[in-house]
């Protein structure tokens, strides 16, 4: 194909100068996405006291992640298709306007409608972005390069929730969504000079639209019922069996098409590799544990221990001190040595010590517990998510990386969304009625208890679920990864279908 040709044009070396320039301007495509979560992080009680109550804060995450989970499939067969760069682009330029509209809006509906078309552009955001890395180096400089994105993404979020605090103390909140638009504007014109735009072959086969739309369909049922079982509907309730039997109709219908279809917008082969399949659910369940800190430490903070938004958002530097350590020094081992496994089994071990830690202590209302809690967090989460990121990629062949990329991202993006409504529903039960319809200024001691112990379940909710991610990526298999790319051309469409398991085997087998 001529996307492996111009890729190995532009990946003459990890130290080319064009291929620095393209890596920047990748990173700067995806920090708007990055910043807008970590900014809106301590903006998120205010948001809801000026607009709503402080149970809406879930409300404001899920819908976001919600669209991102449905669409980040349709990106990644996108960008394969059409080309990485030119996708993300596209999705970059959506993001923009969807910020922009974002601090425009007047009521608390509108936000949630927004966030939710930000959330359709961050799909590909991130998605593409790591696809387009592929396109630039191979596989074993990745751990490098993935780590150097790890990195500079944990400086921006280290920055993004004291920036965010800032804002809330001395501006308006609305400023949490205007300030992705320079940043935003920049990234598209480092895109559009500096990065080269490996062109693919024209589709020989029709985008599978239907399964696309089966898929959001499913994607959109299942997290409703996670959001609205138990709090809106009880569990057995009409609206909840409702959305349950059509998540299981369009799942069903899904699998079907999939089997059947010339080139499915997720390939059922992909999904029994072992190593993209025990990295998607280990991405999946540490993503879920991750929501219970970014979300619920500055509420916490906030509305239990009294800090200032300001303040809360530098008490979740620690946390990002920890990713990026972590993640240079892993990235510079995997380079050198080619291993990887280890890395996510420390990791996810001490994300389920730093979550049962800042749940014991946080009756104390401690700030340096909590400090010292998210430290060791963030140590942990960053030997995880960008090393099995690694793993996939180097498991597939390079016009794969797209849909392969995009199948983990659904998979964490899909952790985050459960997470986000079941954690979301732990906290409102657990804070009280008093605590969910108070403001932030307005709540008294009794509500703030209440709060403490809210959010203390959450902790000890997630905790187990780094634990059970731990035990499933012990059983990720371990390939070296390669110094250049020398995996095969993907066979025809009809041949992943007639032949879907020893296509299986085919991804599995890595130069040495």
């Amino acid at each position: 194909m001529r996307q492996s040709t111009q890729a190995e044009r532009i990946g003459s070396g990890p130290t080319s100068g064009g291929v620095r320039l393209a890596f920047i301007a990748l990173v700067l495509a995806m920090l708007p996405a990055v910043l807008d979560q970590t900014i809106l992080a301590t903006g998120l009680p205010t948001i809801a006291s000026d607009l709503g109550h402080l149970s809406d804060v879930s409300w404001l995450v899920s819908v976001y992640v919600v669209a991102a989970t449905a669409t980040t499939p349709l990106w990644g067969k996108l960008g394969d298709r059409h080309g990485h760069k030119r996708l993300l682009q596209i999705a970059l330029t959506t993001f923009v306007v969807a910020s922009a509209l974002c601090g425009l809006a007047q009521d608390m509906t509108q936000l949630i409608v927004l966030r939710g078309l930000q959330g359709v552009a961050a799909g590909g955001l991130m998605t593409l972005a790591m696809a387009a890395v592929g396109d630039l180096v191979s596989p074993r400089e990745r751990g490098r390069y993935q780590g150097y994105i790890a990195a500079t993404f944990a400086v921006a979020t280290a920055v993004g929730p004291l920036v965010g605090g800032l804002v809330v103390d001395h501006a308006s909140w609305r400023w949490v969504f205007y300030i992705n638009v320079p940043v935003g504007a920049a990234a598209l014109v480092a895109l559009s000079t500096r990065l080269s735009a490996p062109t693919p072959d024209r589709p020989q086969q029709p985008l599978d639209v239907v399964g696309a739309a089966l898929l959001s369909g499913a994607t959109a049922a299942l997290l409703l019922t996670c959001l609205w079982g138990g709090s809106r509907y009880p569990w057995g309730s009409a609206p909840i069996v409702v959305l349950v039997s059509t998540m299981l109709v369009l799942s069903g219908l899904l699998v079907a098409r999939e089997r059947r279809t010339a080139d499915p917008i997720v390939p059922l082969w992909l999904l029994g590799t072992p190593v993209v399949a025990i990295a998607s659910a280990a991405l999946f369940l540490a993503t879920a544990s991750l929501f219970a800190v970014t979300v619920f430490v500055p509420v916490f903070l906030q509305a239990a221990a009294g800090v200032s938004p300001t303040k809360a958002g530098l008490l979740l530097v620690p946390m990002m001190g920890g990713v990026t350590l972590s993640t240079t020094l892993s990235g510079r081992s995997i380079a050198r040595t080619g291993r990887y496994k280890r890395f996510p089994i420390a990791g996810l071990a001490l994300m389920t010590a730093a979550l049962v830690l800042l749940g014991a202590f946080a009756s104390q209302r401690s700030v340096l517990a909590t400090g010292v809690g998210l430290a060791v967090f963030g140590l942990g989460f960053g030997l995880v998510t960008q090393v099995l990121i690694v793993a996939v990629q180097n498991a597939v062949e390079r016009q794969r990386l797209g849909i392969a990329t995009a199948t983990t991202s659904f998979f964490r993006a899909l952790g985050g969304a459960i997470s986000a409504a079941v954690l979301g529903v732990v906290f409102t039960s657990g804070a009280g009625a008093s605590a969910q319809s108070a403001t932030l200024h307005a709540l008294d001691a009794a509500a703030r208890i209440h709060i403490t112990g809210a959010v203390q379940t959450v902790f000890f909710a997630a905790a187990p679920l780094a634990a059970i991610a731990l035990v499933v990526v012990m059983w990720l298999p371990e390939h070296p990864l390669q110094t250049r790319d020398a995996l095969p051309a993907p066979p025809s469409p009809s041949a992943e279908v007639a032949q879907p398991r020893d296509e299986t085997r085919s991804k599995e087998v890595v130069s040495r």
